[in-house]
């Protein structure tokens, strides 16, 4: 009998990859299984393995390469059952079968509804910070995917970023939430108690020019953590 966590029913789970950000994938990666109590899928979401389906010109103002592949993920998981996309630059601390078991199917989409309000500039490597609505909501995505089929790929290929990322392909009854605590922004707001996914959006220790953002002894710890030898030297 195979296992009923295994399957639709075992949390999907999409990064978003920019070959800058490997090591952050890789960290990334390791946390979430670390800390998870249930088998996890994991893919990464990669413009090298999206030949012929992701076709959008580079546009000037996306900091990293899934910056509109990310909605591809119904696509790729056939538009049946769930699947949630997180960006590269967040560490996990929590069990993401809790926030897998947040699931609810009256909506598309459930994403922490942040209100990021900040000024045109650059952040991370000199990439282009960019005010607008709803910034940093499609950074953690749970997706309903059999409700997302308006996102084919000729529509992520074509549509503006601010009708992808201010979800204008939905009406607004279908955007749920989930708990604040799996999106904390790093270096932007507060730092709760107990965080489950820390995002590193302005930029993390991964990067020379980043290593003093708060929140970068977790990220270091981490990746200590992953890379410590098997025996005692």
């Amino acid at each position: 009998m195979a296992s009923p966590l295994i399957g639709a029913e075992a949390p999907r789970i999409f990064i978003g990859y920019d070959p800058r950000e490997e090591v952050a994938v890789n960290v990334l990666t390791d946390s979430i299984q670390a800390h998870a109590s249930v088998p996890v899928l994991i893919a990464q979401v990669r413009l090298d393995q999206l030949a012929g389906v992701y076709t959008r010109p580079r546009d000037p103002k996306q900091s990293t390469d899934f910056s509109f592949s990310r909605f591809l993920v119904p696509f790729l998981a056939g538009y049946q059952g769930w699947a949630l996309f997180i960006d590269a630059d967040m560490l996990c601390l929590g069990d993401i079968a809790e926030l897998w078991a947040h699931r609810d199917k009256r909506y598309a989409v459930q994403v922490v509804k942040h209100r990021h309000e900040c000024e045109e500039g650059l952040k991370f490597q000199g990439m282009p910070q960019t005010p607008y609505e709803r910034k940093n909501w499609s950074s953690v995505v749970l997706f309903n995917c059999g409700s997302c089929r308006q996102l084919t790929p000729e529509r992520v290929n074509t549509a503006s970023g601010l009708e992808l990322h201010q979800f204008r392909w939905l009406d607004d009854d279908t955007i749920g939430t989930i708990p604040p605590e799996w999106n904390v922004l790093v270096g932007v707001q507060a730092i709760p108690p107990q965080p489950k996914v820390l995002h590193y959006t302005l930029g993390g220790p991964w990067f020379d020019d980043c290593l003093s953002m708060p929140e970068s002894d977790r990220w270091l710890a981490a990746h200590s953590a992953m890379n410590r030898p098997l025996c005692p030297t």
